[in-house]
């Protein structure tokens, strides 16, 4: 049993006021969690940017815009040259700096070299047969002389025998008379016979002399193959290996270029060597643009490749007649290609580079510009958004002429003011959006 001084720790029906305390701390949190989120969800503000630019004085162009391609003015191809049988030994790496007579292209000389020596033994064979032969002919040429000298001496030993006629019988007279004649036709048979040598000599050491003609003539195109064997630069530039058209490619892949290895065949364009000191950049214009441009006009260019600097040309040559280009479909594309030399070069600059260019057309100087994306339309007349503190009000302005990028404001701004490129509306609707 309990003992009577016991008495319990709570009565009942009575509850726990520490229970109670921890309970009214968490609803009161809540509580006030919750009005501090709808006091900052329905009555706080949210601040909207808007991107703004300031109305400048500046020089507005108008101008015609496109693109092209950087080249060269002055580009060498080195061409195998006419030698059978060549074989690639040594290339320059593309894109490889070389000065003018450096090695660009060298084929394997080796087989030239054996032709070398085998036609100089060929043209000394024929110098050898050719001083046998007239040696052979002295010996011949001894031997006629004296065969003449013998005939002369019997003629003159018959006239000799037939001048004593008036004292011999009339028959040994005219035995000796006789005889004359036999000499004299003896003589003239020999003198043939000279001649006939003489023919036959000239045409031994003709014949020989035109072989020696044709292994001199050999001996010296193989010399010229052997001093082809190697294609150096004509001028300082750079080096571009082209593609070897005969090359067995992977299928669906770019033709290879010429590689070290590799037969050439006569004629084919091994490498290029373009002229840094000039070049220019290609352009194609279009046919609406093509009236409003003329000869002389200035030209900015912004290489893909620098972008960290801008070019300055000068428009040189359009041509008088379009270019087709066919893109599918029945109807081609009309483009005038034209070209612009750039005046000032950059180290940097290589030929193949793609470059965005500006022809300038007309120049307006301190013109007060605002970008064309400030201007607006309200009730049919030209606005602007301004920025006056953190408040934007509109104001109507008037305009002159318009560019891609710029409008000429010639009433309402000045100089200094900063107007919005979008309708703050729209950017506040926009952050709205997000929230």
């Amino acid at each position: 049993m309990a003992s009577k001084d016991q008495r319990p720790s709570q009565r009942l029906g009575k509850s726990n006021p520490r229970r109670v305390k921890v309970i009214t701390w968490v609803v009161g949190l809540a509580l006030c969690g919750g009005g501090v989120v709808a006091a900052y969800r329905y009555t706080g503000t949210t601040e909207v940017e808007v991107p703004v630019a300031r109305v400048r004085r500046g020089e507005f162009i108008i101008s015609v815009r496109t693109r092209g391609d950087i080249k060269s003015a002055r580009s060498m191809i080195l061409k195998a040259p006419q030698v059978p049988g060549l074989r690639i030994v040594r290339l320059a790496d593309s894109g490889r700096p070389v000065k003018k007579g450096e090695v660009v292209v060298e084929f394997d000389g080796s087989q030239q070299d054996q032709n070398v020596i085998t036609q100089t033994a060929v043209v000394r064979a024929a110098d050898g047969d050719i001083e046998q032969t007239k040696a052979s002919q002295t010996i011949d040429n001894e031997a006629d002389a004296m065969s003449k000298m013998s005939g002369e001496y019997d003629v003159e030993r018959s006239k000799l025998d037939a001048s004593k006629a008036e004292v011999l019988s009339a028959i040994d007279g005219e035995k000796n008379r006789i005889q004359v004649g036999v000499s004299e036709g003896s003589l003239q048979t020999v003198k043939a016979s000279i001649n006939a040598h003489q023919v036959g000599h000239d045409a031994d050491l003709s014949r020989l002399n035109q072989r020696k003609d044709k292994a001199v003539r050999d001996l010296k195109m193989v010399k010229d193959y052997l001093g082809m064997m190697q294609l150096r630069a004509p001028n300082d530039g750079i080096v571009n290996v082209l593609p070897n058209f005969r090359s067995q490619g992977s299928f669906g892949q770019a033709t290879p270029p010429f590689k070290e290895g590799d037969n050439a065949w006569t004629g084919a364009e091994i490498a290029e060597i373009p002229d840094l000191s000039e070049m220019y950049v290609d352009l194609k214009l279009e046919e609406v643009d093509r009236g409003k441009l003329k000869l002389g006009q200035d030209v900015r260019i912004r290489v893909d490749a620098i972008p960290d600097k801008e070019f300055t040309a000068t428009l040189d040559w359009i041509s008088p007649i379009a270019a087709l280009i066919f893109k599918g479909g029945s109807t081609a594309e009309k483009t005038f290609p034209a070209r612009a030399t750039i005046t000032h070069l950059d180290d940097r600059l290589r030929p193949g580079m793609s470059a965005s260019t500006e022809i300038i057309i007309e120049r307006e100087p301190n013109s007060l510009l605002i970008p064309s994306r400030a201007s607006f339309s309200k009730d049919g007349k030209p606005a602007v958004f301004q920025q006056v503190g953190k408040a934007f009000r509109t104001r109507q302005i008037q305009l002159g002429r318009q560019n891609d990028d710029d409008v000429i404001v010639t009433g309402g701004l000045k100089e200094g003011d900063v107007v919005t490129l979008e309708n703050p509306a729209e950017s506040a609707k926009r952050a709205k959006k997000k929230l």
